[in-house]
């Protein structure tokens, strides 16, 4: 039987906002990211344990979430989750509005019904013609709720704001994925990605999974590769690599300390395992990860 785990790291980095009340949510515009946080913390990778939900109002930005790299343009949407990695472009040209929540500020049918949640969530999203006014008026009205000076009881003012977020998460998680639509998982993948997601560290043998969901091998694969494109071992091994580059990118934590959290007997293994799958070691893919976004900040 597969034990859950969580595979908390010290990695994570919060970025630095503006001054606000501890509400579980805050709301800044890019400029106000740009002055107040220091331009080498955004150049890295950074990983938080809150929800960033991110919009241009004017310009472009390259923005990178667990190693893709998205091309935002006006009235785009981006939502990267707790855990994932993200990387900042050059913020000079662009205009926007960051929001930044705690998972557990929404209340849970609003987190149910957004898919909160869920790291398999399409990271961005485009809305049409008529979608992008009723966005902006309440990523608009968010944003002035939670810059207003009237004074309101603090209970009062974070239900204000808690609404107000519902309304925009649940309108966000309704807009189109660009890449394509999004079927909804069946009842066996799912059941063995949200295994893979919970004990990815404690095995990778598909005949665990297999068991502890009471499933075949093969019913695994099957549903597996109709449901993502790959068969289930190769699901297990992606989930681990990305944890691993999540760790290598986002921590000084050395690479066979991070194997050995990951499940992996030796440092031998897991740079065998992590170079087959990447085409490099793990050292080499820290450096590479942390330098190209600092060189396109410098050179922009």
């Amino acid at each position: 039987m597969l034990v859950k785990t969580r595979h908390d790291d010290n990695s994570v980095h919060p970025l630095a906002t503006a001054a606000g009340l501890p509400t579980g949510v805050e709301v800044l515009t890019l400029a106000d990211l740009r002055s107040s946080t220091d331009a080498a913390l955004l150049a890295r990778p950074l990983r938080s344990d809150k929800h960033h939900l991110l919009t241009l109002t004017s310009g472009s930005l390259r923005h990178a979430v667990d190693f893709t790299e998205y091309g935002l343009r006006s009235g785009n949407w981006l939502w990267a989750r707790p855990g994932q990695v993200q990387q900042w472009g050059g913020l000079e040209g662009a205009e926007g509005t960051l929001v930044i929540f705690e998972g557990g500020f929404l209340d849970p049918d609003t987190a149910i019904g957004a898919g909160s949640e869920d790291p398999h969530a399409p990271v961005m999203r485009v809305p049409d013609a008529e979608e992008h006014p009723i966005l902006r008026v309440a990523a608009s009205q968010l944003q002035w709720e939670f810059g207003a000076t009237e004074s309101l009881p603090l209970g009062i003012r974070l239900q204000i704001l808690r609404h107000l977020l519902a309304v925009l998460v649940l309108r966000v998680a309704c807009l189109p994925d660009p890449s394509g639509p999004v079927r909804e998982p069946g009842e066996v993948y799912a059941a063995f990605r949200d295994a893979v997601e919970r004990d990815f560290a404690n095995s990778r043998r598909l005949n665990d999974y297999a068991a502890a969901l009471a499933y075949s091998p093969r019913t695994l694969s099957r549903a597996t590769l109709a449901a993502s494109g790959v068969g289930a071992k190769e699901f297990i091994d992606r989930r681990v690599v990305l944890e691993a580059k999540r760790m290598l990118a986002c921590s000084d934590e050395a690479a066979a300390r991070i194997g050995a959290r990951l499940g992996f007997s030796s440092a031998t293994n897991f740079n065998k395992f992590f170079h087959q799958r990447t085409g490099t070691t793990p050292i080499a893919f820290r450096t590479a990860v942390r330098g190209p976004v600092a060189q396109r900040k410098d050179e922009s």
